[in-house]
């Protein structure tokens, strides 16, 4: 029998990426550097709530028989009658998500206790963030691992490098930058980051090289420390930072939710129930702080405005498509208008003081849409992506729409899709294909100079 070579991972995909301004990143980010005694401090404390979480996922009858038959004396204990013949391992006995939580653990962590910097000089300086470098926030799931990937882009120079990363307790579905930092003065570089699980984990940019994030956004609750959840009971499926109230931050979810989270209280200041399928994408309008839509897998966008959003009666507008709401997104060179991309690969475009009507509708892509950006300097360019492997670029204006050029990256299913917010023809792509993630200038496309009558680009 031959022997079988190195498989390579069966999963390995980007599923979420977000860009980060320039010149918001320190310079040089903080490390965290942990002594022997405090890393065999952690592994304990995480030993203990992962059995602290094994017990709290116990509430059937079946659990409860379980811990009554292994309080048995040594030789009933040694009878395989008293164990599930299907599971061998007694894997029943593990914590079934299998992910560290290191809710409880920060305090090990002391930013100010550096170790010397080895590195030499030429290394040191290319650790450096330059106030010209985007930072990409890259999340990157491979098999059973999911980590947030930071990389340092400069446009000018035309360098991209992975500067550090962070491991995930689930893989990361939406990640949303801020520009605020709960308890100081100062503006912040954060980002929230949306996952399988239920709880929104909100990491500082400027520290490098830690084991957990700086706060979470909800709970799942413990009996055993008498701790209530709160939050979210399911995944959640996107963000949106509100950019005129900065300590409030949106998440929607597959369980049927919106939550608006202050983010200086870490806790939900309202949360909007009246949906019917799971909430997909919003996004905050970019002028009224209070107007929120809201696009979900019953084909519905709605419209709230967060003032009145949780009363039991809350009023809202609507917007009917056929199939399920992938992506919802504003205009930003005409904020009364949004465009809609469905699970089928259409593309819907409506204006919000036109409740329950469509301006014009186009079958885009053979697949679902997984990524839609406007271009602010061009006012009718549209860029999509979608899962069948295609960005196509779009003319369009009120009344129609037309397709410009379509391009296959040879990235397999593209995952997601974000914009430059210093240069809108800049775009990040993530698919499941070598390079996964990939930075891409659309001004390259002959198609597109010529139709949008932009100078080609100077080497």
């Amino acid at each position: 029998m031959e022997e079988e070579g190195p498989q390579e991972a069966s999963i390995d995909f980007v599923p979420a990426l977000c860009f980060v301004p320039r010149g918001v990143a320190k310079e040089r980010p903080e490390k965290i550097v942990l002594s022997q005694n405090e890393l065999a401090r952690i592994i304990e404390e995480t030993r203990n709530t992962l059995a602290e979480d094994g017990e709290d996922d116990d509430d059937d009858d079946e659990d409860e028989d379980r811990e009554e038959n292994m309080d048995v004396d040594d030789e009933t204990a040694g009878n395989s009658t008293n164990r599930n013949p299907d599971d061998e391992f007694d894997f029943a006995n593990y914590d079934q998500e299998g992910v560290l939580n290191t809710a409880d653990i920060s305090a090990v962590v002391d930013p100010n206790e550096q170790l010397p910097d080895e590195d030499n000089d030429s290394e040191a300086e290319d650790e450096i963030i330059k106030p010209t470098d985007n930072l990409i926030l890259v999340g990157h799931v491979q098999d059973d691992a999911a980590s947030m990937e930071v990389w340092v882009f400069n446009e000018e120079e035309e360098s991209l490098y992975t500067h550090h990363d962070f491991i995930l307790p689930s893989f990361p579905l939406c990640i949303e930058w801020m520009n605020h930092d709960p308890g100081s003065d100062k503006p912040g570089n954060m980002c929230a980051i949306g996952c399988m699980d239920p709880v929104i984990t909100v990491w500082d940019l400027d520290i490098q090289d830690s084991i957990e994030p700086t706060f979470k956004l909800g709970s799942k609750g413990s009996r055993k420390q008498h701790k209530e959840a709160y939050g979210h009971t399911d995944a959640v499926l996107d963000l949106s930072w509100n950019r005129h109230f900065e300590h409030i931050l949106a998440s929607g979810s597959v369980d049927q939710s919106v939550i608006l989270w202050d983010l200086d209280e870490g806790q939900p200041h309202t949360t909007i129930t009246a949906f019917e399928e799971k909430v997909q994408s919003i996004e905050f309008h970019p002028e009224e702080a209070q107007s929120i839509l809201a696009g979900s897998a019953d084909g519905i966008v709605r419209l709230f405005d967060c003032r009145n959003a949780d009363t039991v009666d809350s009023d809202y507008v609507k917007w009917k498509i056929p199939g399920e709401v992938e992506k919802v997104l504003w205009n930003p060179t005409d904020t009364n208008h949004f465009i809609i991309g469905a699970n089928d690969g259409s593309l819907h475009y409506a204006d919000r003081r036109q409740p329950d009507k469509l301006l014009w509708s186009i079958k885009g892509h053979e697949e679902e849409i997984s990524g839609v950006c406007f271009n602010k300097d061009i006012a009718n360019l549209l860029t999509s992506t979608s899962t069948d492997g295609m960005l196509k670029v779009w003319d369009f204006n009120v009344g129609a729409i037309k397709e410009v050029y379509a391009h296959d990256f040879q990235m397999g299913r593209l995952q997601c899709m974000k914009q430059s917010p210093e240069d809108p023809f800049t775009l990040a792509l993530g698919g499941e294909k070598p390079p996964r993630c990939r930075i891409y200038n659309i001004k390259n496309f002959e198609a597109v100079r010529k139709i949008f009558k932009i100078p080609e680009v100077l080497q």
